[in-house]
């Protein structure tokens, strides 16, 4: 069965390049600053930071729902920890590693620039 054009879901970030690559470095800053641990949980990661960067990290998330809307972002601050847990959507199931990489930027996970455009079928 073929899909109608009209329900084919772009799952793609909305920054130009050179936008783009400004996020990266400076998502590359905070980690290096900030960023405690990570874990990938399937279509889910979860970077824990240090409460101390609260600020900086709610200003991530609301950048980051402006730009890239298909993800969710869950944020849980605690007195000793800041959790942010991010959720790819189903549909970008053969693209997570490329996804989630930008949030890894400057962490001991990094593994470089990730931009890519799933849609789903």
């Amino acid at each position: 069965m073929k899909v109608p054009e009209s329900s084919v879901i772009p799952i793609a970030c909305t920054l130009g390049t050179g936008a783009y690559q400004e996020r990266l470095v400076w998502i590359a800053e905070l980690n290096r600053a900030a960023l405690q641990s990570v874990r990938r949980e399937g279509a889910r990661l979860v970077l824990t930071y240090d409460p101390r960067a609260g600020a900086r990290i709610r200003e991530m998330v609301r950048r980051e729902q402006e730009c890239c809307a298909f993800l969710a972002l869950e944020l849980n601050e605690r007195e000793k920890s800041l959790t942010l847990a991010i959720t790819a959507p189903e549909a970008a199931h053969d693209a997570l590693d490329a996804l989630f990489n930008p949030f890894l930027t400057g962490s001991k996970s990094s593994g470089g620039c990730g931009c890519t455009t799933v849609t789903a079928q």
